[in-house]
């Protein structure tokens, strides 16, 4: 199983403490360039002036201001792949699935049937409301974006991914020795994470139902799909569609997308669709594809240690 994988390497807690705590610090050296980048284009003064985070986003050149803030994602995810092979003597493969090798075809499957229902869905959208949207495309712009999304964007969502369904669901699966408890804890602070985000700030805090009701969501596929293959494919369509096709002046995605979103958002149904409807009919779609059975033992039963019994087994051999 996913979780219990962990318990073949070297998986005391303390060790996930001080790998996120360096993730954090490498994180957060990797956000010098962007400060440096905002001083020298405003000066000294914009840093300490309370400006909000979705006016700080707009004061580079988008696509300049998409690369710098990815940085960071991308620096992250090497980071941890280095540091789980130095502190837990664990490979890529193990915090990713539990099959015998990472399955693309699931990557893919999520990727496109969610990446197709946000074109089809914004589509749409645009069709009703037309005043809501302004044509935004720029070819040169456009396709230097497409460039750095292509590249970046997969870089982090898969960094939060890896960290949040794999790494620390190993962590705190291994230490209660349960499922229910890093499902829980690893979408808390998921979504505790987005609460700095400018879409927060203007929508206000019933954002986070949606952020901490996402990472229910991605955390879910991984326990019953015994592996991050669908919800690496689902996050990166949700970032990289959504940066290429629709910006806004209050997201932290202000780019050379092809629309621009000129609607006052909401706190209502635009929160609460997606949590309470849209991915129920996913995850039934999910399950019906890949025959998910067992739903109870998978999402709340006990993590158990086979690891030695596995060792024993193969002595006796």
């Amino acid at each position: 199983m996913f979780i219990a994988q962990a318990f073949k390497f070297r998986h005391e807690f303390w060790r996930y403490i001080v790998v996120s705590l360096l993730i954090i610090l490498i994180h957060t050296l990797a956000q010098v360039p962007f400060m440096v980048a905002l001083i020298f284009k405003e000066g000294p003064d914009i840093l300490a002036q309370g400006t909000d985070q979705s006016a700080l986003f707009s004061v580079l050149e988008p696509n300049l201001n998409l690369f710098l803030l990815l940085l960071p994602f991308a620096a992250a995810l090497g980071a941890l792949f280095l540091l789980l092979k130095a502190v837990h003597g664990q490979n890529r493969k193990s915090i990713t699935t539990a099959r015998p090798k990472i399955d693309w075809k699931r990557v893919w499957f999520a990727f496109g049937l969610w990446g197709a229902l946000t074109l089809i869905i914004t589509l749409v959208d645009y069709y009703v409301s037309p005043e809501n949207y302004l044509l935004n495309f720029k070819l040169v712009p456009f396709l230097i974006l497409v460039v750095i999304a292509v590249i970046f964007v997969p870089l982090q969502t898969s960094f939060e991914e890896y960290l949040f369904r794999g790494y620390l669901m190993q962590g705190f699966g291994t230490l209660a020795k349960n499922r229910w408890f890093p499902l829980l804890m690893t979408s808390v602070i998921f979504g505790g994470l987005h609460y700095f985000n400018p879409e927060v700030e203007k929508i206000g805090d019933i954002a986070m139902v949606y952020y901490i009701g996402t990472g229910l969501f991605l955390g879910i596929l991984t326990l019953m799909d015994d592996g991050l293959e669908l919800a690496l494919g689902f996050h990166a369509a949700n970032n990289l569609i959504s940066a290429l096709l629709v910006t806004a002046d209050w997201t932290a995605f202000q780019t050379h997308s092809i629309f621009k979103d000129l609607s006052d958002p909401a706190a209502g149904f635009d929160i609460l669709i997606p949590v309470l409807v849209v991915y129920p009919i996913l995850l039934f779609v999910f399950a019906k594809k890949y025959k998910w059975t067992n739903w109870k033992e998978r999402l709340f039963g006990e993590v158990v240690d086979t690891s030695h019994a596995a060792e024993m087994e193969e002595l006796g051999n």
